[in-house]
């Protein structure tokens, strides 16, 4: 992993354009390919400016570098940071990725909802559990009675971080052809009215189940908000 903290400017084109102008940022460029540019402002939030996931070309020119170039492999899209100073570069050997272990709710409602992913929507049966994309894996992918695909992402509370979330691993999955009408659902807990704005927006669904009622302790009570 290299982390390049730097004055610079950054360029995007391809589904769209994005300019920033000179300002001091982390650039950070790990093994897989994948680049990510951070700014300092934001607030709590983690979500870098700009990012590019792989498969990538990365070309880095001068010693300080002075231009970084990262082309999508598979598409026209292209990030480009032009560099006026260097203030550190600094590279390190990270730990192979080793997946992140949900809290004990979320794994609870993943196991149970695998096994019965009719509570996700009617008609779903289970593909695969943690379904992987280059940037994660989807909780759950389903097929439903038509047999079309539909990934189901799982947390404890359904927030716009969730929504977005899901966004992106539909972005990913629909680039194969045979699963560009793949369907998204969001199952919760609790699902805020934020989230559920967005999602309708995004042509996402909205689930909210009880851990108590999967697990037969209460009577069934789903909730579906459709997008």
């Amino acid at each position: 992993m290299r982390l390049i903290v730097a004055r610079c400017e950054i360029t995007y084109s391809g589904r769209l354009s994005t300019f920033l102008p000179m300002g001091v940022r982390l650039v950070m460029i790990k093994a897989d390919g994948s680049v990510q540019v951070h700014s300092d402002g934001g607030g709590s939030k983690a979500k870098p400016q700009n990012w590019m996931t792989p498969p990538t070309a990365i070309e880095i020119e001068g010693d300080p570098p002075e231009r970084i170039e990262v082309r999508k492999l598979n598409g026209s899209e292209l990030l480009e940071v032009a560099i006026e100073e260097v203030l550190a570069d600094i590279s390190h050997e990270a730990d192979l990725a080793i997946p992140l272990e949900k809290d004990g709710v979320e794994r609870d409602l993943q196991e149970l909802l695998a096994e019965r992913p009719v509570h996700c929507g009617e008609g779903f049966r289970l593909v695969r559990r943690e379904w992987p994309t280059d940037i994660g894996p989807v909780d759950l992918m389903c097929r439903d009675d038509a047999d079309g695909w539909i990934a189901v992402e799982i947390k404890r509370i359904g927030t716009i971080e969730a929504v977005e979330q899901l966004a992106r691993y539909l972005e990913r999955i629909r680039i194969d052809p045979a699963m560009a009408d793949c369907r998204g659902v969001l199952v919760a807990q609790t699902i805020k009215p934020q989230a559920r704005t967005l999602a309708g927006a995004r042509g996402i669904a909205c689930v909210e189940v009880s851990l108590e009622e999967l697990r037969g302790t209460r009577e069934p009570e789903l909730k579906l908000f459709a997008a």
